[in-house]
C-alpha cells in the first residue's frame, strides 16, 4: 500500500491539493487518480484519491480551520488511497462553531455517528489557523451540509 497522501499541492511531493483563507482559492492536483464515488463499483486504481474527501479538507483551510489530531476528522492532515473520509466528525463540527458560533438548530446526536471515540464531545483537537476572508459561498454550502 501507498504511503499516506497529505493534504496539499503535488508541486511537493506527495501534497494533493492546497486552499487559503485569505483569498478563499482551493487547489486540487490535477494530475491525481481522483475517484468520485469511492464504493460504488465505478472504476478506481489502488492509487484512486478520494476527491469529496479532499475538497471537504480544503474547504475546511477556507473557512480558516486548521489540522486536527483527531485521525477520523476531515481535517487530519493526510489520507490514504482508496479512503473515504467526508462526514463531518465532533471535532469538525467544534472547530467551526468555535469560528463562527453554533447553529441553535443543529445538534451533535445529528452526525451519523461519532467516528473517533477518544473525542468526547466539549473536547476539540484541531487548530485554527489565521483567516482574514472568508468565502461566504463557501461557507453557506458548509452550513448547508451540516
Amino acid at each position: 500500500m501507498p504511503p499516506p497522501r497529505t493534504g496539499v499541492y503535488q508541486a511537493l511531493v506527495g501534497v494533493l491539493a492546497h486552499a487559503t483563507p485569505e483569498n478563499g482559492r482551493l487547489h486540487l492536483d490535477a494530475s491525481e487518480q481522483w475517484a468520485l464515488s469511492l464504493g460504488d463499483g465505478t472504476e478506481t486504481t489502488s492509487e484512486s484519491i478520494d476527491l469529496e474527501s479532499v475538497a471537504m479538507h480544503e474547504i475546511g483551510h477556507v473557512l480558516g480551520l486548521g489540522h486536527s489530531t483527531s485521525p477520523h476528522a476531515v481535517m487530519y492532515p493526510s489520507i490514504n488511497a482508496l479512503q473515504k473520509r467526508a462526514d463531518l466528525t465532533v471535532d469538525d463540527v467544534q472547530g467551526v462553531q468555535m469560528l463562527y458560533g453554533p447553529n441553535p438548530k443543529f445538534r451533535l446526536s445529528s452526525l451519523h455517528k461519532e467516528q473517533d471515540p477518544s473525542m468526547a464531545p466539549e473536547r476539540t483537537s484541531w487548530v485554527v489557523s489565521s483567516a482574514r476572508l472568508i468565502v461566504s459561498a463557501v461557507l453557506v454550502i458548509l452550513v448547508t451540509h451540516l
